[in-house]
């Protein structure tokens, strides 16, 4: 190879680099110019921006409350399976915003018994039917405080229910009567059915005022959803 030829394959190496590199950064600052230009990503709806659950759907006539104040300006609801851990877990938050909200705010559970637990259902119907001999709130506690003992069981578990209902000096053959019951059957189903109507999915779903929480709301989050209620 002639030195000539050498000369001019490296001329046009080198040329071929400096184009390269020109429209390597011409791209680069387009793209820079493009990104400063657009800003950053727009923020999502703020909660009070977000669509509220029709009223009439979200808590009916004869919805539990474990908490009712006369003319109170804030109602919390919540969807929930007793059998579900993520909802045990919520338990001690809800709580805590009932101490803490005691005589201001309204605090409803709605019954929501997901098909893969077994006895998801029997134990709503079992706080129903503890709830017709006013002892809504101390069943409901029970529950989560012995889901443990119970929970992810593939036998019924109904005497179990029925063996709290005896430690709460409840009248145990209404009791099962009422446990068992068609009307009672349906009552947790219609729970469930306004749930899916409301677009629940899973459990727990809460709702403050019918603004949708966001998923295992802590207390601050909560706390927060309810005094922004509370100064509308």
């Amino acid at each position: 190879m002639s030195k000539n030829l050498i000369i001019t394959l490296c001329l046009l190496l080198v040329a071929a680099l400096g184009i390269g590199l020109l429209v390597y950064l011409d791209r680069n600052e387009e793209g820079s110019t493009a990104q400063d230009t657009a800003g950053p990503s727009a923020p999502g709806p703020s909660p009070e921006e977000q669509p509220t659950a029709p009223a009439e759907v979200l808590v009916r006539e004869d919805s539990r409350h474990l908490d009712r104040v006369d003319g109170a300006r804030v109602t919390v609801v919540e969807f929930l399976d007793f059998e579900c851990e993520a909802c045990r877990a919520q338990f001690p938050v809800m709580e805590r915003v009932r101490e803490d909200y005691d005589g201001r705010i309204n605090m409803v559970i709605r019954y929501f018994p997901l098909p893969g637990h077994l006895n998801s259902g029997p134990a709503a119907a079992a706080v129903e039917a503890a709830a017709q001999q006013d002892a809504l709130d101390d069943m409901y506690a029970r529950m989560y405080e012995t889901q443990g003992e119970w929970g992810e069981s593939r036998r019924d578990q109904s005497e179990v229910f029925v063996g709290f209902a005896e430690d709460l000096g409840l009248d145990t053959d209404e009791f099962v009567e009422t446990m068992e019951s068609e009307r009672t059957r349906e009552r947790v189903q219609a729970d469930f059915d306004d749930g899916l109507a409301l677009g629940v999915q899973g459990t727990p779903t809460i709702y403050v005022n019918g603004r949708l929480a966001p998923s295992m709301p802590s207390y601050e989050v909560l706390s927060a959803m309810i005094d922004a209620e509370l100064e509308r």
